[in-house]
Formats: C-alpha cells, structure tokens, sequence
C-alpha cells in the first residue's frame, strides 16, 4: 500500500517493501521588524512569513526490500538539482505548492561483511517552494 510520495520517491508497505516516514515535524514562523523610537517602547512591525519546514526520517533496509544507497541516491539528486517536488502523506498533499530538499543526513546502523550499507536512517529537511 502506498502511504505517500515525495516526487518520485514513494512510501510504501507491501510484503516487498517497507519505505516509511518517522519523526515527522512540521513547522513555520513568521517575520517581525522592530523599530527603535526614541524614549519609549520599540514598535514591531509584521513583515511576512517564512517558508514552512519538514523533517523526517525514513528506515533503509535492506531486509524491507530498499537498497539504503540508492535510496540516498535519489534523495540526493533531488537535493542538489534544486528541484521542486510535491509532497503527499496519506490522501493529503503537504503545502501550498511544493518542497525542496534543503539537506539530509544518512547515519548506517548496520553494514555486511564487505562493507556495503545493509541498515541505515536518512534525515530529511526540506523547506516550502511558492510559485513565484
């Protein structure tokens, strides 16, 4: 069953393969100016909205069907191309338009005998993308 998609990485869970997301956090801020004024209190100014972020982290493995480094493979070819990609989790898709990946971190829990990646966690950060 498919539980979600980010671009064409897609999250899933069959008898084949496991590829879900963990740790899930969704935030956003806001943007304020203060101005100083002379003997009295300083006056803050709403200037606009930072983009929203999301981070995540998914469980490579081999034994659930994903081969770790091409998994990384493909989150970091969308990293460093700076391509813009829909999210989706469940029947919902996340933002107003859509995300970029802005950074990951992949930590290998677990290798085989000839040092190839058999286990490991990627932390994803990405960050909202408007059309202009």
């Amino acid at each position: 069953m498919v539980t979600g998609c980010l671009g064409d990485i897609v999250f899933q869970v069959s008898e084949h393969t496991v590829l879900t997301l963990d740790k899930l956090t969704w935030s956003g801020s806001a943007r304020y100016a203060v101005h100083d004024r002379h003997l009295t209190h300083a006056l803050t100014e709403f200037t606009g909205l930072d983009p929203d972020k999301i981070t995540f982290d998914i469980m490579l493995s081999s034994e659930l069907g994903v081969d770790p480094v091409m998994a990384v493979v493909k989150i970091w070819n969308i990293e460093r191309t700076g391509q813009a990609v829909p999210l989706t989790i469940g029947t919902r898709a996340y933002g107003k338009y859509r995300w970029n990946i802005v950074s990951h971190i992949m930590k290998p829990q677990a290798h085989y005998g000839n040092g190839d990646i058999h286990t490991a966690t990627v932390s994803v950060s990405l960050q909202e993308y408007l059309e202009g």
